[in-house]
Parts: C-alpha cells; structure tokens; sequence
C-alpha cells in the first residue's frame, strides 16, 4: 500500500438506496473498509436532495440539485480527495466543481451507460460514448473492475485507467445443504439468476433454453410482469436481500449470469462464494472471473451447452475461486488509486 494516506473522501454517486445493484454494493462495501483504514468518507447522494424516478427505471431517483447546492455540500465536506462514482446528474455537477477550482478527482466505471440508453432511446452509441469519453478523460484517473475491460475503454479513447477490483462476504454466501424440493416443490437441477429484470440484463436467454429441471429468476423489475406472462414454466422469486438470498444462491445447481452488458458481474462471485458453478457467455465480466478456472464454470456462445457442462463442474473449485476476492483488497486498490491520481 502506498505510503501516503487517505484522510477524507468525498464520493459522488447517482446510484444509491433504494436501488439494489452492484454499484451500491461495490461503493458500501468499499466505504466500510476504508473506514477501518481511518479514511472518513462523505457520501454525496440522491437522497439529500428532491428527486424524481428515472423513466423506464423507477428505482433510480434523478437527483433535482442545482449546481450551487452540490458546490456548497463537497465545499463543506472539505475532501482530500473526492471520487465521483457516476455519470449522472450529480456527478456531472461534481465534475464542474472539481474543475472549476482545479481539483484532482478520479471517476469509475461501473455501467455500460452508452448501450443501456441505446437500449431504450433511439439515440447513436457513438454520440454517447463521446459523452463518456468527455466525462471521465477530465478526470484524474478512471477506475475498471477487469482488465477486459480496461483494453475495450481504451479502444474507445479513455484514458488514465486504473484496476478496482470486487470482493465477496464469504461468510454471507456459504456452501449450505440443499433441499430436495427447493422453492416449495421445484425439479432439480435449479438453474437460477439474479439480476434485474429488465431488459439489458438479457433474460430470455435463460429463459428460452429448453434445460432439465427448473429455472428460477431473483429480483424484480420493469420486464417481470411481461416475462411472467411469456413464461409461465419459470419460478420468478422477486427480490431477496441478505440472508434471503445467500439461501437462494445455495439450492441452486448452476448460476446462470446472462447479461452481455455488465462490466464485471458480482452476482457472478456470490454464487461461486455459494459453491455453484456459473454458466455465461464469454464476455467481459464473466471472462476475467471465470477464464482459466473451467471446473468452477463454462463460457459458451451457446448457453444452453454452458449450462449443462456447468452441471459437470466442481462445486469446491467454485468456492475456492471465489475465496480470492477479498473487499479488504479491493478497497486497498481504491486507496492507493486515489493516492496516485492526486499526486501524492
């Protein structure tokens, strides 16, 4: 770790609670870390301000802060350091601040935010990755979960990355015993994910397989009514939280990570932690965690195969694989990304 310390941080997000993601978990799970490292972190956030839910995605809430009441809440928090986690509202502000007083901040990477509003606006991917590109070049570094996706940000221009890795709660998300008629009656083997139901985490592609057993879906959102109706055969759980869902992960036979889009996939990690081998496409995420490791999951084009060559694989090696993810480490990383981006 760098000699040089963290006294205060400043973190700007536009995700936060009640949103229930891995950007929210990555940024408190960094936080309490720090914390033990004597590092005090002020959190900047939607909910200090009047906000309203984002169209198609009510669970995010736009922060309705003018630039003045932004300036006036960093200013106050009097940072060594401020870090702006988001390309949202607030973290637009926040990089108007920092630059307008010529104040190192660093930014991170957590959503692929050019194909999520492509997804759903008919606006050019190319438009919005110069909107990108903009926001996170101004600042003093620009932190990424792998390397995969480290190389696909600089092929678009990004520059000054820096690795922030993610941990697990391994004690959280444990091997169990499973039952034999897992969710109130259900076939083995469980196929199950967790994700958002929405439409960029790609669902149906799990949910169009023709697999033995069932296939099980946690988490809610704006596409669960229509895929409910779509495919009735599927168990749709809704949201679970905490030990709720360490419980779910574990009665799973696979973990079946679908989406194309995520830039890492903690969802990925927890059901290793779990002991369940995962099943994914080979991209970005699902590649930095499960390539070279094939006893502990299966990357495929073609799921369904991945899915059943998962059934194959050996719970230990998932567990240990998943064991190599510390948050302790991750929020080191962060530390020390701070402490050179600043100069320090």
């Amino acid at each position: 770790m760098n000699d040089k310390a963290l006294k205060r941080l400043t973190l700007v997000s536009d995700a936060w609670h009640p949103q229930v993601n891995g950007v929210v978990r990555s940024i408190e799970s960094t936080n309490r870390e720090l914390e033990k490292m004597g590092v005090a972190v002020t959190m900047i956030t939607p909910d200090l301000f009047r906000s309203m839910p984002m169209p198609t995605y009510p669970e995010i809430r736009l922060a309705l802060a003018t630039y003045g009441q932004v300036a006036r809440k960093i200013a106050k928090s009097a940072p060594d350091y401020v870090h702006i986690a988001t390309e949202g509202p607030l973290g637009f502000k926040a990089r108007r601040y920092c630059l307008k007083r010529g104040m190192r901040f660093t930014t991170s990477y957590h959503t692929r935010f050019p194909e999520y509003v492509a997804a759903r606006l008919p606006i050019p991917k190319d438009m919005l990755y110069g909107i990108v590109r903009r926001f996170h070049n101004s600042g003093n570094g620009c932190m990424v979960a792998t390397d995969s996706l480290a190389r696909e940000l600089e092929e678009r221009g990004i520059k000054n990355l820096m690795r922030w890795s993610r941990g697990i709660d391994n004690r959280l998300f444990q091997p169990r015993p499973k039952s034999e008629a897992p969710f109130g009656g259900l076939k083995r083997p469980v196929f199950l994910t967790v994700a958002r139901v929405a439409v960029e985490k790609n669902l149906p592609a799990l949910l169009e397989l023709k697999l033995p057993g069932s296939i099980v879906v946690v988490g809610d959102g704006p596409a669960r009514k229509a895929l409910e109706e779509k495919f009735p055969e599927a168990y749709f759980a809704g949201m679970l939280r905490d030990e709720a869902l360490a419980k779910a992960y574990a009665e799973a036979d696979v973990f079946v990570f679908t989406s194309k889009t995520d830039t890492f996939g903690n969802t990925i990690i927890e059901a290793l932690s779990s002991g369940v081998p995962v099943a994914a496409f080979p991209v970005t995420g699902p590649s930095d965690i499960l390539g070279g490791h094939d006893q502990a999951g299966v990357l495929d084009d073609d799921l369904e195969a991945a899915c059943l060559k998962a059934l194959e694989c050996e719970p230990e090696k998932a567990r240990e694989l998943a064991l190599s993810y510390t948050w302790e480490a991750a929020a080191r990383q962060f530390h020390d990304n701070m402490v050179a981006a600043h100069g320090d």
